[in-house]
This record gives C-alpha cells, sequence and structure tokens, in this order.
C-alpha cells in the first residue's frame, strides 16, 4: 500500500511542475490552495489512484475468470470427438474383422435317435439298461416272456412234419401212378380181347345148334347156346368200358403229379409258419439296433408291453448342428466352408466344423401348414433355410445331447 501512496505522489509532482513554471513569480500557487487544502489533494488522488489500481486487478481476475471458462467449454468437445473417432475406428475394425462370418443363434443340435418298439406282445421278464447308459450295437435291452411264442414254434415245427410226410407219400403215389396205370391199360385190353374170343366162339356154338336138324339137337341146348353168346357178348362190353376206364392213363399220372405239387406246397406254407414262429420267438429279446445311449426309457420290469409301443429311444453318437440362416446370409455359403461353434451349455467348448449341404427349401415350405401367399395382402418375412453343419472332431469325453442351442459362425471367404 505504502508503494502505491509513493507512486501516486509522484505522479501528483509530475503534473505540478508544469503549471509552476508557467505561473508568473509572485503569483500563487493554482487553485490558490493551501498547504492543508493540497495535502487533503493529495490524500484524495492517492486514494483515487488506489481504487484505480484495485479496479485494475479485479478486472485482471475476470479476464483469468473468463480464460478458464472459456477453456473449460473447450474440454467436452475435445473428449467427444476423440469419443468418436475411437467408435469410428472400433466399428470399422469390427466391419473388417466379420466381412466374411455369417453367424445365427437360431441353430440346435441334432443327431439321430432311433425309437425302439417292440414287434410282439407280453410281459417284460427282464429289464438289461437303465436310464443314459451307453450301449453297443447287439447289446440285449430287455426280454419279453416267450412260452406263449415257443409253443406256436413247436406246433409250426410239428405242422412242418406233417406236410413233409403228407410230400412223401404223394411222391411214393406218384411212382405208383406211373406203372399201374399202363399195367391196367394193357390188362383191360387183354381182357377185351378175351371177351371177343369167347364171344365168337359162343356165337359159333349158337348157329351150329340152330344149323344142326332139330332132330339132332334139343331146343334146351339151343337156349344153352344162346345164352352163352349173350354171357359172351356182356362180357365184351364190360371189357371194352374196362379199356376206356384204363386209357386215361396220363390223366392219372398228371393227377398224383398234381398231388405231389400240392404237398410240396403244404410244406412250403408250413416252413414258412415255423420261420414266423422262430421271427416272432426272436423277437421277443429287444437289442440296441447300434451303438447309442439310452433316452427316455418308460418301461418296467413286468410291465405289460404291447406292439408297436415305443419303449425307449437311441441316440447314436453322431451329432451335428442344424442352423436355420436368413436367406440373405445364403448368398456366399458353400459346402465345406468351416465352421466355428459355440454351445450355450458348454461356455468353455470351443468346436470346429464344417457345412455338409444347404437344405433344398426354406422351413416354412415344408411346414405342416404353409403360408399361402396368392391371397390377401402380403408382407416380406424373410425366410430361414436349414444348413446342415457337421463337427469335425467331437469331444469324446462328454457327449453333447440333442436340442441344445449354439451360435455357429461360418467363414464364407
Amino acid at each position: 500500500m505504502a508503494d502505491g501512496d509513493s507512486s501516486a505522489a509522484r505522479r501528483d509532482l509530475l503534473e505540478l511542475e508544469p503549471a509552476n513554471r508557467s505561473r508568473p513569480e509572485g503569483e500563487a500557487p493554482a487553485h490558490g490552495k493551501t498547504r492543508r487544502e493540497g495535502d487533503a489533494d493529495d490524500r484524495s488522488s492517492r486514494k483515487e489512484d488506489g481504487e484505480g489500481d484495485a479496479k485494475g486487478a479485479d478486472k485482471d481476475k475476470d479476464d483469468g475468470k473468463d480464460g478458464k471458462k472459456g477453456s473449460g467449454k473447450r474440454w467436452p468437445l475435445i473428449i467427444g470427438g476423440v469419443v468418436l473417432l475411437v467408435a469410428i475406428l472400433a466399428g470399422g475394425w469390427y466391419w473388417w474383422s466379420h466381412r466374411d462370418l455369417e453367424s445365427t443363434d437360431d441353430a440346435y443340435t441334432e443327431g439321430r435317435a432311433v425309437t425302439i418298439a417292440p414287434r410282439v406282445g407280453g410281459y417284460v421278464t427282464e429289464l438289461a439298461v437303465n436310464d443314459n447308459q451307453m450301449v453297443k450295437a447287439g447289446d440285449l435291452l430287455l426280454r419279453i416272456d416267450a412260452r406263449d411264442y415257443t409253443v406256436q414254434r413247436d406246433q409250426a415245427r410239428a405242422q412242418v412234419a406233417l406236410a413233409r410226410t403228407q410230400l412223401r407219400a404223394a411222391e411214393i403215389d406218384l411212382d405208383v401212378a406211373r406203372v399201374r396205370a399202363p399195367a391196367q391199360l394193357a390188362q383191360a385190353e387183354a381182357q377185351r380181347a378175351s371177351a371177343l374170343a369167347s364171344q365168337e366162339q359162343a356165337r359159333a356154338d349158337e348157329r351150329r345148334q340152330r344149323a344142326v336138324d332139330p332132330r339132332a339137337t334139343t331146343q334146351s341146348n339151343i337156349d344153352t347156346a344162346t345164352a352163352a353168346l349173350r354171357v359172351r357178348t356182356a362180357a365184351v362190353a364190360q371189357a371194352e368200358a374196362e379199356v376206356q376206364v384204363a386209357s386215361v392213363t396220363q390223366q392219372t399220372i398228371d393227377l398224383a403229379a398234381a398231388t405231389v405239387e400240392q404237398r410240396r406246397a403244404a410244406v412250403t406254407q408250413a416252413e414258412a409258419q415255423l420261420a414266423a414262429a422262430d421271427l416272432n420267438l426272436s423277437y421277443t429279446e429287444i437289442r440296441a439296433p447300434q451303438d447309442g445311449r439310452v433316452t427316455r426309457r418308460n418301461v418296467e420290469r413286468g410291465g405289460l408291453l404291447q406292439p408297436g409301443t415305443t419303449v425307449m429311444n437311441l441316440v447314436t453318437p453322431e451329432v451335428w448342428v442344424a442352423a436355420n440362416f436368413k436367406e440373405n446370409q445364403l448368398a456366399r455359403m458353400r459346402p465345406g466352408q468351416p465352421v466355428e461353434i459355440e454351445i450355450d451349455a458348454f461356455p468353455d467348448m470351443k468346436l470346429r466344423g464344417h457345412i455338409d449341404s444347404v437344405q433344398m427349401g426354406s422351413g416354412a415350405r415344408f411346414s405342416a401348414f404353409p403360408s399361402e401367399n396368392a391371397t390377401g395382402n402380403f408382407v416380406k418375412i424373410v425366410r430361414r433355410v436349414p444348413v446342415k453343419i457337421v463337427i469335425d472332431s467331437p469331444p469324446a469325453d462328454r457327449p453333447i445331447p440333442l436340442g441344445l442351442s449354439v451360435v455357429p459362425t461360418v467363414t464364407v471367404e
């Protein structure tokens, strides 16, 4: 404050010196002021100078504050610009790294689930598997009571034996007919020849009796000769009939041969019935058709089964992914392209595969009630097409259930 007062006093002296030089000698100082009044003026001027200095300092402070406020307004713009630049760079990098990738979350694991159902009915006498058990092809799953089917098999065997016996008898009859029929024909012809000879002899005797002098014969001899001729004539007629009967020799042989064929067909039928009985008996043991894991077992020991009733399912180890991509994602997809697979149930499992095939039709095309777009208002809906993705190296120590949600990412470059 003292420095301010001294500087103000020096300025006052500098202002008074020109005025004193221009004033004539003997003239009183300007304004005619006394020393006391001059001291008062000096103090008032110093006060004004102090107030001016204070105002200058306040102004400098205001200018500093305005500068700080201006710089504070620029910082949000700088930060926003940096954030925008980072976002643009991140978006560009994301587009660059994902330009050849196609992904979907509408994808699930699929596999072959074989339905196990009995071919014959009956009570379950043995259950050899548990839930979710791994089995090999040919392993016994369950056994049905086989006693009824064993009886049917034995009856079929007896029918086969009877049919074979009848066939053998028919074959013998055929052999006999082939020999007997010609012999009977020859015998009938020989009897006819003998009857004709006897008839001629009887006719000659009858003529001789009639030709002699009545005095040399009697009426009784004539009647006897006539009767003998009639008997011989009847014998000839009988022989002729026997020849006609015996003349169907070939027909008799054909009949015997047909009987053999009939018996042979009966044997074939009986053998087929035996095979069916054996097959039904084998159906009482239900075995695994291929390797797989038992799933949804709904049968217990002692339960009554009906033919065709599903008792369990067998899920094979082969698993693939059915991914339903949008139709606008299929432009560059081709079989054989690599795929990275993420399974929601196993976040730590990363699998690799490749596209096996693309279904020739969208899911809506093969639905139970396909949409009819030829009537009413039309709203375009993006269709999805199933794509089969085969897993290259499925984990052997961790089976993958069917129906799990997965996220496949296809590299389409």
